[in-house]
């Protein structure tokens, strides 16, 4: 809920801004009448938005605006004797935005709409920067989808036997979490190895994974099950393994070992594997390109990764302070600073290719601004900064009375049409409430008045 803090000597004007913005409970509203206490207002609270007079009764709305013009405030200024040369000057002070009184209320609500958007990004930009300055441990995000993966990749951590399958688009971070669920476990001192197995041909995958006998004085390959002997070995693109290689894993995961490409010695390694797919395993099962009993195996406790399209603000805003983070350590010089406008064009984007695309897209900025201060929207890729993005909210205007007729005709309908009660709620004489049901044509209780 996003606040507000209203200065205004004029206390009538400042008591029906606060109502309008109140009603819809979207808003919580502040007062300060005077300049020196609208300044220690602003400090106590830190609001995201100042509505600010320009003549109060101890010193002007440009003295308040240079007293808070360090925390980089977002402000709305509003006089009802402004001209061009006095906008001009507040938006060259810092101000978001002039209005000049009497104030259209529809037009207000939309200038406020807009000045929250901008407080909002500047919270998230003062986020970043204070997250690198801190160095956190990495987390996925702060919502309580990210929460909950998080606590599912520490259960399946600290169960070191349990074979783990996750399951994602491409580029939305399985590998990532393989490792993390790999650091977090009792191996975390031992090899992690890692094998994509849509990148081989199934003979090289299965010398990849479990060795070739030696021959010709030759010594035996080593396969990857036990370079990992003791660790973790991560199967990506698991759905990708071949028919003929299927068994083969599986009676490894059973523990009953394998055989060198060529060999007879049974090999019984103690390795951990996480797979991961893109795939959907249980439609390649039904299509008879999966054994039933391996995608059993593998799903003992599957971990799933919602696209990054599909992900709150906060957790993208999560994602780009670590990606920051790391490329900052791989590209000196470049700048870890957003603009505002590129931080909303990052968070606005759908991201098709996940977090690859992401940490790509962040990699190529920093490299394009090394030597300067910010990374500009000009550093990004064009269809990042034009993308509309399906969430961008759309103000509807309203009046003041349109607001107090809707929650009149909620609150009627809340006390199933018991006018005593809801005047009683609304803070109103009943015989108001009365007048304000004739004065909007509120419907009546089909079953008469209480």
């Amino acid at each position: 809920m996003a606040s507000i803090l209203i200065i205004d000597d004029e206390v009538a004007i400042a008591a029906a801004f606060a109502m309008f913005f109140r009603h819809e409970g979207q808003h919580v509203v502040y007062e300060a009448h005077t300049g020196g206490d609208g300044v220690d207002a602003y400090w106590r609270l830190r609001p995201d938005l100042v509505l600010l007079d320009v003549r109060l009764p101890d010193m002007t709305g440009f003295d308040v605006l240079a007293k808070i013009h360090d925390d980089d405030p977002v402000v709305i200024m509003i006089t009802a004797y402004g001209d061009v040369s006095m906008a001009v000057d507040a938006l060259h002070k810092g101000a978001e935005n002039f209005l000049t009184k009497p104030v259209d209320l529809s037009h207000l609500s939309a200038a406020v709409d807009r000045a929250l958007e901008k407080s909002l990004l500047r919270r998230m930009n003062r986020y970043l920067s204070e997250k690198r300055e801190a160095a956190p441990p990495v987390v996925f995000g702060t919502s309580v989808a990210m929460v909950d993966l998080a606590e599912q990749v520490a259960l399946l951590a600290h169960s070191d036997r349990t074979t783990g399958l996750v399951i994602g688009e491409r580029g939305s971070g399985k590998g990532r979490v393989a490792e993390l669920i790999h650091r977090q476990s009792p191996r975390a001192t031992k090899p992690f190895v890692e094998v994509n197995c849509a990148a081989l041909t199934a003979e090289s995958l299965d010398i990849e994974l479990f060795g070739e006998e030696g021959s010709g004085g030759k010594p035996a390959k080593l396969g990857l099950f036990e370079i990992a002997d003791g660790g973790t070995l991560f199967l990506d693109e698991i759905g990708e393994l071949s028919p003929q290689l299927q068994p083969k894993l599986l009676r490894a995961l059973e523990g009953k070992g394998f055989r060198r490409h060529g060999g007879t010695v049974e090999i019984v390694p103690n390795t951990r594997v996480i797979a991961a797919t893109s795939r959907d395993l249980g439609e390649e099962v039904a299509a008879g390109r999966f054994r039933e009993d391996l995608f059993y195996r593998l799903s003992v406790m599957p971990i799933r990764l919602v696209p990054l399209r599909e992900r709150s603000r906060e957790d993208v805003l999560e994602l780009l302070r670590q990606a920051m983070e790391e490329l900052a350590a791989m590209l000196p010089g470049s700048p870890t600073l957003l603009s505002d406008e590129v931080l909303e064009a990052l968070l606005r984007y759908g991201w098709p290719g996940n977090i690859r695309e992401l940490r790509n897209t962040l990699e190529r900025a920093m490299l394009m601004a090394r030597g300067m201060g910010r990374i500009e929207a000009r550093h990004l890729a064009r269809e990042i900064t034009t993308a509309s993005g399906a969430d961008v909210a759309h103000h509807t205007p309203r009046t003041l009375a349109d607001v107090e007729k809707a929650h009149i005709d909620r609150t009627l309908k809340a006390h199933h049409f018991n006018r005593t009660h809801a005047a009683r709620e609304l803070g109103i004489a009943r015989a108001t409430l009365i007048k304000k049901i004739r004065e909007y044509e509120l419907a009546e209780h089909p079953r008469g008045r209480g």
